[in-house]
């Protein structure tokens, strides 16, 4: 089966890497600038994470991110649609194919509900066996273990 790393992105980045449900690893980035940093500073601290990633779970063959299509305020977009362009470059230049899954696809596929909140997405990925320390990083192992569902992977249909 192929890795997928699947990333939830914002300030508080999570992401999960697996090639089948048993093997997803995950985290949360943390790319929020420091008092005397210029706001680049998150992008360089994001393609810094996906290098790491690569090379400590390498090859990295396919990678999805969460669609997100409107977001609390005109900050959250901006820094949205800099780490989506800062991933697609970086995608692009190692030729790994990405996709967006819309939001609702993604909580739908998690707890049977489009429209589930944080605790709930959170439960999920308890529920499958994972510890993630954030909703942030709920969500990326829901979408990693979509995209690994959609791939064909094999399950462990008891958890």
């Amino acid at each position: 089966m192929p890795t997928v790393l699947a990333l939830d992105l914002g300030t508080k980045a999570g992401w999960a890497i697996g090639s089948s449900p048993q093997s997803i690893i995950s985290g949360v980035m943390k790319l929020q600038p420091g008092r005397f940093d210029s706001a680049s500073m998150r992008y360089i601290r994001f393609v810094k994470g996906l290098n790491t990633l690569a090379a400590t779970y390498h090859p990295i063959d396919f990678i999805v991110y969460e669609e997100v299509r409107s977001h609390k305020g005109s900050d959250a977009a901006h820094i949205y649609g800099g780490l989506m362009s800062h991933l697609q470059v970086w995608a692009e230049e190692r030729s790994i194919p990405y996709e967006g899954i819309p939001v609702g696809t993604i909580k739908r596929f998690a707890t049977g509900k489009g429209n589930a909140g944080k605790p709930e997405m959170i439960a999920a990925a308890k529920a499958w066996g994972h510890k993630p320390a954030d909703d942030n990083e709920a969500d990326a192992i829901a979408l990693c273990r979509l995209k690994l569902d959609e791939l064909g992977a094999e399950t462990d249909y008891l958890s």
